[in-house]
């Protein structure tokens, strides 16, 4: 069993409510999003593993079980080629929970017009493999999102 947890502080809003079909309709996998808070911040791991893709809007990392976990900051940022993203890691390095991945800013990205929302989705997953989802209340970093059997 995996467990998920938030790689950055905001509340929890689950996917359904994130402004983007392809995430609300869980097409990338099950999971939930997180409503950040806005002020400079990094995003954390949420779980131990390998980074297997890594964007400066978007990263995933893959635990010893082969569960693919990814975090996409905000809506639509990969428009913003980079702008106001700093990598802290690299494509294939090992990291630990709550390791920094990437600095951003969720303010710098509603304030070029996207959605700030982060979908944590876990990638090929069915929704009944998830338990224990949160989807509403405020979250802070290193705290369980959900549990992956």
């Amino acid at each position: 069993m995996t467990t998920v947890t938030s790689p950055m502080a905001g509340r929890a809003i689950g996917l359904a409510a994130v402004p983007d079909p392809v995430f609300s309709g869980a097409m990338v996998g099950p999971g939930t999003a997180i409503d950040p808070v806005r002020e400079p911040s990094e995003a954390v791991a949420p779980v131990d593993g390998v980074i297997v893709s890594l964007h400066p809007h978007a990263f995933v990392v893959v635990d010893e079980s082969g569960h693919g976990v990814l975090t996409h900051l905000g809506i639509d940022t990969v428009q913003l080629n980079g702008e106001g993203f700093e990598l802290l890691v690299n494509k294939g390095d090992t990291v630990t929970r709550g390791q920094a991945i990437v600095r951003w800013s969720p303010a710098a990205v509603e304030a070029a017009g996207k959605s700030p929302v982060c979908p944590v989705v876990a990638l090929e997953a069915t929704a009944e493999s998830l338990s224990q989802l949160r989807e509403d209340g405020d979250v802070r970093v290193g705290e369980d999102l959900f549990l992956w059997q």
